[in-house]
């Protein structure tokens, strides 16, 4: 299966690059997309949350929160009944980068599966599902290889 491992990370890092452009056209790094998602999904969501909810850690959460709060997307406030948390906020601005950059990943996915079949298209989200479901539940309770 090397075959799929190289297949994969030679996909990966060319979907990446063209997402990247995507995003930057609003003015976005990748990672930031995500991080508002989750926000747009549900606003005034601490770090913590966002980094368990797009799989990052939370001070890269952090870190980005930081640079997004002085691009103006977000604002950071602390949490009405406990002050040791903070959570973060969309600004007008933010909201509005909503339909923008979700119109811009549509049209990517449409544009690099043009030349699947609706059943191609169908097959390769459950596949794709399938091996992300297996890789987290391996990286979860990674099988022993001391055994032989």
């Amino acid at each position: 299966m090397p075959g799929l491992l190289d297949l994969h990370g030679r996909t990966s890092k060319a979907l990446r690059a063209l997402a990247e452009a995507a995003v930057q056209r609003h003015g976005l790094h990748l990672g930031q997309d995500h991080l508002l998602a989750a926000l747009w999904e549900r606003d005034g969501r601490t770090p913590g949350e966002i980094a368990a909810a797009v799989r990052v850690t939370t001070p890269a959460v952090v870190k980005m929160a930081g640079r997004m709060i002085t691009a103006g997307w977000i604002t950071r406030r602390p949490d009405d009944r406990d002050n040791r948390l903070v959570r973060l906020w969309l600004t007008d601005a933010g909201r509005a980068l909503q339909e923008p950059v979700e119109a811009a990943r549509r049209r990517l996915e449409d544009q690099v599966t043009a030349g699947l079949t609706d059943d191609e298209r169908t097959a390769l989200l459950s596949a794709l599902t399938k091996v992300h479901d297996t890789a987290v539940a391996l990286l979860a309770d990674p099988p022993d290889h001391t055994t032989g």
